[in-house]
């Protein structure tokens, strides 16, 4: 497998064997579950479809998607509560596809945090803090305009944002005030520091994107180790 869906705990200290101490970002990685399989004669390509979670309903598309797979049948009464209906459709409110060659795994097959190895280097990708409205400077790191020489009220300003004669018009995709945050933003090159299998924990160093309680997507890392 190349991959798992994680739920961020949060941050915590991590002191290693040698006595120094690190700051790590908990992540709950796993049980996952294989919802899809896809190949290469039928779907064009070779990867995997995980699902991770447990939802209490489902949309009806949601759930003959995962009927099809064998994960779920149609009962009427225990879909409707109790942790056998739940189990029963494979309530799995997060899904996630993860490249992987055929006939690694099988549709129903549970993945834990134990494909992962202390040491390993990891990518993390999870959607970054919403911070709402901001100025060029927050939100790009404008330097801002001058101080004195009468510009009394262009302190924070953005500056100029085009010419009038040519183009005549503001150019799209010019750097301006915003909603900043709330981004798809991956964090590479990070080091799994320790892998609980018992409980699905894994010790991350550093910090990882997004607040506490969100989805995060880990996988091996493409880059070379630092």
């Amino acid at each position: 497998m190349s991959g798992l869906i994680g739920k961020k705990l949060g941050m915590t200290q991590y002191f290693a064997p040698d006595g120094r101490m690190h700051a790590v970002t908990v992540v709950e990685a796993g049980p996952c579950t294989i919802t899809q399989v896809k190949t290469v004669e039928r779907d064009g390509y070779a990867a995997v479809q995980v699902g991770f979670g447990s939802a209490k309903k489902l949309s009806a598309a949601e759930k003959g998607h995962l009927g099809h797979g064998g994960l779920g049948r149609n009962r009427k009464r225990e879909n409707l509560k109790g942790e056998e209906g739940r189990s029963a459709v494979g309530m799995f409110p997060h899904l996630r596809e993860f490249p992987s060659p055929e006939g690694a795994v099988n549709v129903g097959d549970v993945l834990n945090a134990d494909i992962f190895e202390e040491g390993q280097r990891i990518d993390v990708t999870g959607i970054s803090k919403g911070k709402g409205f901001a100025g060029g400077i927050r939100r790009y790191h404008f330097h801002g305009g001058p101080k004195t020489h009468g510009q009394s009220d262009r302190h924070r300003a953005p500056g100029s944002i085009g010419s009038g004669t040519t183009p005549g018009r503001v150019l799209k995709g010019l750097k301006m005030a915003g909603h900043l945050g709330h981004d798809r933003v991956t964090a590479k090159n990070l080091e799994v520091l320790k892998v609980e299998p018992e409980r699905n924990l894994i010790l991350i160093k550093g910090a990882v994107p997004g607040p506490t309680d969100t989805m995060v997507t880990i996988r091996p890392t493409k880059k070379g180790a630092r």
